[in-house]
């Protein structure tokens, strides 16, 4: 809804209010799901609504979530991938105003933000290109396939209303990451695809890869995220921990996955899904994957080191694209990705498979950050970089 909008109220609303409200929409972020606060335990979490001052009508949601700075009762109030507002409003002041003055009066020194709202996209045959050229470092180097005029809007806007936009290190933002990879599951008119039409967007790999899975008999298994037995969760997590320590990367506690499937399951049985994928007994990939409306992500994955001549993670990523479909998704999302194209960076080969899909990268307006209290977020900010 374009044009200037009053100045709306924020207060807290309870789950089924913030529930209800996601629910009446086409999609939304997980990370701005109800059920995300019980798996960040740690933070402190507050659901929010906007509501119009006219009419009383719920006009926008948001999950907060508060991080208390270190032995100071004062909090960052952290909203990943939201607020859930209308980022094509001409005016973003009453949205963003009474969010800030609201969160001041709760103790927070700064707030943290990433709209959900695209600036940029490009297709798998620029990006192919880009792999291609020596020349080419950055996806950003690139000329887009697409420019979305609302998201530099929100970009310009944020600027004008004092935000500032966070550090990307190799194309991951400060909290989430800024450039996602998409596969559409529609055509240019929004008709849903058939699961021919989204093989044929693949290349001749990927094609190749799924069938050579069926033919060695892989078998994947599909447990949505109440049913998963702790049998299913500890042989996940044993192939997730063997993948960080192959690949370089910290893995997350069994008990973080536990919490996850439960708390995102009791939600919507449809919410999130295990995936498993056994060649001969052997689980050979395993992958979480998480559905709000028509937005379905692949969220983590982990494979075997062995048996990878079996293609087990084809398998399982055709798999959750065809429940996708299935489902009746727009978007099948395989999350962050870098900026690089640069074919010698060890980053690029996350690209390259996810390319093959026949996707594109999205890129995202970023974090923003708004100091409420500045000498105590610039404490904040020396605090976070002598973590390093």
């Amino acid at each position: 809804m374009a044009g200037v909008t009053p100045r709306l109220v924020v207060r807290a609303i309870t789950k089924d209010e913030h529930l209800g409200f996601l629910t009446s929409r086409d999609s939304a972020s997980f990370l701005q799901t109800p059920a995300w606060a019980r798996v960040k335990a740690e933070w402190q979490a507050e659901s929010l609504g906007w509501f119009r001052p006219d009419t009383g009508e719920l006009a926008g949601v948001g999950l907060v979530l508060f991080r208390q700075l270190p032995k100071v009762k004062r909090y960052l109030a952290y909203l990943p991938e939201g607020p859930v507002i209308d980022w094509e409003d001409d005016e973003l002041a009453p949205w963003l105003d009474p969010l800030a003055a609201h969160l001041k009066g709760k103790g927070a020194f700064g707030v943290r933000m990433g709209p959900p709202v695209v600036t940029r996209t490009w297709d798998a045959a620029t990006i192919k290109a880009g792999l291609a050229d020596e020349s080419v470092r950055r996806l950003t180097e690139l000329t887009p396939s697409h420019r979305n005029p609302a998201g530099a809007r929100v970009v310009a806007e944020l600027r004008r209303l004092g935000w500032l936009p966070q550090s990307v290190d190799d194309g991951f933002a400060a909290g989430q990451p800024q450039h996602n990879f998409w596969l559409r599951l529609t055509d240019a008119e929004g008709a849903a695809l058939s699961g021919e039409q989204v093989l044929k967007l693949m290349n001749q790999q990927w094609r190749r890869n799924i069938k050579k899975a069926t033919k060695e008999g892989v078998e994947v298994a599909r447990i949505a995220g109440t049913e998963v037995d702790d049998a299913d969760l500890a042989a996940f997590h044993e192939l997730y921990v063997h993948t960080a320590g192959r690949d370089g990367f910290t893995p997350r506690p069994l008990s973080y996955f536990r919490t996850m499937l439960t708390s995102l399951g009791a939600e919507d049985p449809g919410r999130i899904t295990l995936w498993l994928a056994r060649h001969e007994g052997d689980l050979v990939a395993a992958t979480i994957s998480i559905r709000v409306g028509t937005h379905a992500w692949y969220s983590y994955g982990a494979s075997s080191t062995e048996k990878r001549e079996v293609r087990g993670s084809n398998a399982v990523q055709w798999a959750m694209i065809s429940d996708a479909l299935a489902a009746g998704a727009r978007i099948y999302d395989l999350r962050g990705i870098t900026d690089t194209v640069n074919a010698e960076d060890p980053h690029a080969g996350l690209i390259q498979f996810k390319v093959g899909t026949g996707g594109e990268a999205v890129e995202y307006a970023g974090e923003w950050d708004l100091p409420l209290r500045k000498s105590l977020y610039r404490a904040f900010q020396w605090y976070l970089r002598r973590r390093g």
